[in-house]
């Protein structure tokens, strides 16, 4: 009985002192280890050769709105055709948790979106120049972002054809 308590006292001082643990969620969906940096200039130099802009998705791993969106993005007919024909999309992580923030550097060269929250949007573009942020709670309708609202932002930040 002594050593059964030493275990379970053992084993709550470990919960306490890991580090917060976060729900999973599915497959990341963001790069853990990529520096966004070269996938921007891949993304611009592709929306100038296509007359396309290019959409930042600035998120994280642990964030259920970015895993929404991102579901929105890939499963929505009329929102993968709106992306496909008119964005390059871009997903930066930004986490900031467990450890040191990642593309933080982005993050403030393009006008510190995420302080809006994650996952926030940023539109380029072909040439780079930062035409739009949008904080993505104005997209959202109850639980999840509205194709609606999704599309008619979209549409706005579309280059012109």
């Amino acid at each position: 009985m002594k050593r059964l308590l030493s275990v379970a006292l053992f084993a709550c001082a470990a919960v306490i002192a890991s580090p917060q643990q976060y729900p999973q969620m599915g497959p990341d969906i963001y790069n853990t280890t990529a520096d966004a940096k070269p996938t921007i200039a891949q993304a611009l130099e592709l929306a100038r050769k296509q007359n396309k802009h290019v959409l930042l998705d600035f998120g994280a791993n642990w964030c259920v709105w970015c895993h929404r969106l991102h579901e929105l993005f890939t499963t929505d007919p009329q929102v993968r055709a709106a992306l496909q024909r008119d964005y390059i999309t871009v997903m930066v992580d930004v986490n900031k948790r467990n450890g040191p923030a990642r593309n933080a550097d982005l993050d403030e060269y393009y006008g510190n979106p995420t302080q809006h929250g994650l996952p926030v949007l940023v539109v380029l573009d072909a040439s780079g120049r930062r035409l739009h942020t949008q904080e993505t709670g104005a997209l959202e309708e109850g639980r999840a972002h509205s194709p609606e609202k999704v599309l008619a932002f979209l549409a706005k930040w579309a280059p012109e054809r």
